[in-house]
């Protein structure tokens, strides 16, 4: 299943690495962004799919709030961290959390299950990888 994502990484090397496996598995990756204005304006200015977002982006802890508006503006939300327990009391809107470090096998998963559940179809349950809020 192919589809648009944007990533939302402060981390250069993540991002880049994340790009090449998103782009091996046959997406698109729309765009790599470092700061919520900048994922906010390019996701107005795209069509995304899905957002991989990070908590902890270039402008501050602002992740969890660009995941919220990421998902009221209709894309699919999940966000990639190292501290989740930010978020582990679940977020209105966003799909879920993965936790990093990550491999390429569970970058899959739960990119392939969040696209499932966005086309709605049916999925028995969440990779191990991935947190779900409800």
């Amino acid at each position: 299943m192919t589809s648009r994502i944007l990533i939302v990484e402060d981390e250069a090397l993540v991002a880049m690495e994340l790009r090449f496996v998103l782009e091996d598995l046959g997406h698109d990756v729309v765009d790599s962004v470092a700061d919520a204005g900048t994922a906010l304006d390019c996701a107005r200015e795209n069509h995304v799919d899905l957002a991989l977002v990070d908590i902890h982006l270039s402008d501050g802890p602002s992740g969890v709030q660009l995941g919220r508006r990421l998902a009221e503006e209709g894309l699919t939300v999940l966000y990639m961290t190292a501290n989740p327990g930010m978020v582990m009391g679940g977020v209105s809107g966003p799909l879920g959390v993965l936790s990093k470090p990550v491999d390429e096998t569970g970058v899959k998963r739960a990119v392939d299950y969040a696209l499932r559940r966005r086309a709605g179809e049916p999925v028995e349950y969440a990779p191990p990888e991935l947190t779900v809020f409800a």
